[in-house]
């Protein structure tokens, strides 16, 4: 046996070293990778990334809104109020006060905060409730501005505990003012009405079962010739708007547009749910140069007179007020019971023909008008005189008509100095005796003291004072709906 050489041995080791790393080698690459495997394990065991909440979903009857910076509440306000089913913005931030406990310090919600608004019922609407055109009407009349208001509300309340049942509030004064929501090209960049939510207001009413009067001065308006100056009655001289004494006040009241505008106006009360409409203002202008005023009815129907233009508005806004299930009563000027051809002539109130288009006429016969008739010095204070005769007249003159009279009583101290709560007495219990059916009370400022006053007397005494007649109650609905 042969015995390996020194070059042999060599070569053998290096055999088992070839071997050996080739036997090892995925050991070693095993082992360098390990760590990598080891770390993908730990990644797996990290908790996963927490989900986003739940987005807060509106429960019925409610909103939500998400403070942005630099809001107060009264942005909640203007954005929520008017459609919410609170009647006063008191209630109605109490009640987001209460719904959001520890989210409002002051007036200031902090920003980004989801609110919860209450009182979101959606849409109102309400229906007029139908009343017999004879039945009577006790109403004091009020500003848009103070209906819309939480003192008008107030005053409302008071008037109806105390024997009232009704009330007449401007839709648009004489200045043209327009107090409720109304989309119409005249009335283009109107600022925010006084009553944003009629259907609430009336509903409110209703509640409260009340007849509500909607007031509508008609063709004297400052704020419509004012921004629109080619509705105006025109100046003859100069080919622009007429003024009145200076006055720019008076659209034209055979101006188609004119009668569409305030037409409209009284299809968008209807829609609110009132019960009646009033038209004031249904007249030509009475004062200032007569023959520099120049109308569109000239050219259009040159055989009209001033008293023709007027029957014929009526007549397409009685139409329109009836087939809608309101009533329409007209204001007219006390004096136009003596029909005399100069009042007829200047104003175009013929009374036998307005009566055809019409429920109920409202003469205006507050005593302290009648300047110098009759022989008395101070008319004011002679109240039974000129009530009771103004009164017979209009009896006379529509006689054949089937409207109802339902006069303007006097509820301010105007050249009166024996205005008191008899007074008002004595204009009620003679305008009763002359056939008037119920009345209204005028005072611009709706300063009602001596009204109020009155009452308490008067309901003890009804059959002096009072038919007695009530509203149908209106059906109960759910708050908001």
């Amino acid at each position: 046996m042969r015995r390996l050489g020194p070059l042999s041995a060599i070569f053998g080791v290096a055999i088992l070293l070839v071997a050996a790393s080739v036997v090892f080698l995925p050991w070693t690459k095993t082992a360098v990778a390990q760590p990598k495997a080891n770390a993908s394990s730990a990644d797996k065991q990290k908790p996963a990334p927490a989900s986003a909440p739940a987005p807060q979903i509106a429960v019925p009857g409610t909103a939500l809104y998400q403070v942005e910076k630099g809001e107060s509440t009264h942005t909640l306000i203007r954005k929520y109020w008017a459609d919410s089913s609170y009647m006063t913005t008191a209630e109605f931030l109490a009640a987001v006060r209460d719904a959001n406990p520890g989210k409002i310090k002051g007036d200031w919600p902090k920003p980004g905060e989801t609110l919860v608004i209450p009182g979101m019922n959606g849409s109102i609407v309400e229906k007029p409730v139908p009343m017999a055109k004879d039945a009577e009407v006790r109403a004091i009349y009020l500003t848009h501005i103070m209906a819309g208001s939480r003192n008008g509300m107030d005053l409302i309340k008071r008037w109806r505990a105390s024997g009232g049942n009704s009330v007449v509030f401007d839709v648009k004064d004489s200045d043209g003012s327009i107090g409720i929501p109304f989309d119409h090209p005249l009335n283009a960049g109107a600022a925010r009405p006084s009553i944003p939510n009629l259907a609430k207001l009336v509903r409110w009413m209703h509640q409260q079962n009340l007849h509500v009067i909607a007031r509508i001065a008609i063709f004297r308006d400052e704020r419509l010739v004012t921004r629109h100056p080619e509705v105006a009655v025109q100046s003859r001289r100069s080919n622009q708007a007429w003024r009145e004494n200076g006055k720019l006040v008076w659209t034209d009241p055979s101006n188609p547009q004119v009668q569409d505008y305030n037409i409209a106006l009284a299809m968008q009360a209807i829609a609110g749910g009132v019960d009646e409409i009033q038209f004031d203002y249904v007249r030509f202008p009475a004062e200032g140069d007569q023959k520099d005023a120049k109308f569109h009815s000239e050219a259009a129907h040159p055989q009209w007179q001033r008293t023709d233009v007027i029957t014929d508005f009526l007549s397409k806004a009685y139409a329109k007020i009836h087939a809608a299930g309101d009533l329409l009563s007209l204001d007219v000027f006390g004096v136009m019971a003596w029909q005399r051809p100069v009042d007829l002539s200047h104003t175009g109130q013929d009374i036998s023909g307005m009566a055809k288009y019409c429920d109920i006429l409202s003469p205006m016969i507050y005593p302290s008008h009648f300047f110098g008739m009759d022989g008395y010095k101070v008319p004011g204070d002679a109240p039974e005189h000129f009530i009771g005769e103004s009164m017979d007249r209009f009896q006379k003159v529509t006689a054949v008509s089937g409207v109802v009279l339902r006069p303007w009583l006097q509820a301010f101290g105007w050249k009166t100095p024996s205005y008191s709560p008899a007074y008002i007495e004595t204009q009620v219990a003679v305008a009763k005796a002359h056939s008037g059916i119920g009345f209204l009370f005028w005072n611009a400022r709706n300063d009602y003291s001596k009204p109020f006053a009155a009452m308490p007397a008067m309901k003890a005494n009804p059959a002096k004072f009072f038919h007695g007649d009530e509203k149908p109650a209106a059906p109960a609905k759910a708050a908001g709906m």
